[in-house]
């Protein structure tokens, strides 16, 4: 009798393998065209993280990852008994708070409008209009700002001083450092977030509308009891993605746009890490830095996950 079922699971699992290899065989052009992006994410995502070893040694390019001290969890120790940890916590989330709250819906709500046009010329022009600056280098983009808030000749600071009679220093001041931020993303890139938007309002059965007309239902709630409920999925896997990179601010336009005045609001985890690993040298601190801030942001998409499905909604996974 044994026998007979070692048998019968060796049967199945060979023809589950079978199958397996079977459907590969069957679209293989399909996972040819996979290849490039699976090569790419193996050399530039998983290799590079066997580097973060580094962060439990005192690592010396001397000696090398085989060559160097092991310390254990004292970099991390250290990191968070640091003083920087709070300020970093608190830049951090709070720039990454405020484009959660004014920049994530506004790719929504234009995308909503934009949906209402119908003249499909006019609706392209627009939309190729706005999704352009995502092209524009934030180099560029920063350029411009300073261009524009300059203390000196800034056209937004002399209107601001023609207005009210004093000339803010939009560019130094710290309080106004974060909401620049916020406004150049919303300018930058809510063109481009606004396209996967309009793809899910592509897929919303017209009948609903007509048949929502029918009963006298007004623009509104059309789109609240009718585009909403339809794209609520995309939304639901966007707000998640956009959770996971709370900690993530984007180096290079806080970069380029921190200076010496504003740096106390400025300095966030990736322009820390680049600090103290580029320009300090310290290489193992940096990277046990860069570390907490990936595991924080892998447990914070796993959460938002797991609360949507808990909630009866879809998650990534």
């Amino acid at each position: 009798m044994a026998r007979v079922k070692g048998a019968a699971v060796q049967a199945s699992q060979s023809q589950k393998k079978e199958s397996f290899w079977s459907y590969v065989k069957q679209h293989k052009w399909m996972y040819l065209l996979m290849l490039p992006g699976i090569i790419y994410f193996i050399i530039f995502k998983y290799v590079p993280m066997g580097g973060l070893i580094i962060s439990f040694q005192n690592y010396s390019p001397y000696l090398g990852i085989a060559g160097s001290e092991w310390v254990g969890l004292e970099h991390f120790k250290n990191f968070f008994m640091n003083p920087d940890f709070k300020m970093l916590l608190v830049n951090t989330f709070s720039i990454s708070i405020l484009n959660l709250v004014f920049f994530f819906p506004m790719p929504i709500i234009l995308a909503l409008l934009l949906n209402e046009i119908k003249n499909k010329v006019v609706k392209k022009s627009i939309q190729t209009m706005i999704y352009i600056p995502h092209f524009i280098s934030m180099v560029i983009v920063a350029s411009v700002t300073f261009t524009l808030l300059n203390v000196e000749s800034g056209v937004i600071t002399q209107l601001v001083a023609m207005i009210t009679g004093s000339r803010p220093e939009f560019l130094s001041d710290p309080k106004y450092f974060r909401w620049i931020i916020v406004i150049q993303n919303i300018w930058k890139e809510t063109g481009w977030g606004m396209i996967i938007f309009l793809a899910a309002l592509a897929g919303v059965d017209t009948q609903l509308y007509e048949a929502a007309q029918v009963d006298g239902a007004g623009k509104l709630r059309q789109v609240w009891h009718i585009t909403l409920p339809a794209i609520k999925s995309t939304i639901i896997i966007m707000l998640i993605m956009k959770v996971g990179s709370l900690l993530n601010t984007g180096f290079e336009q806080i970069f380029l746009m921190k200076n010496s005045l504003n740096s106390s609001v400025a300095e966030v985890f990736d322009t820390y890490v680049y600090t103290l690993g580029i320009s300090q040298g310290a290489f193992s601190y940096s990277t046990a830095v860069g570390m907490f801030k990936s595991v924080v942001a892998t447990a914070m998409v796993l959460t938002t996950n797991w609360i949507c499905k808990k909630c009866g909604e879809t998650g990534l996974y």
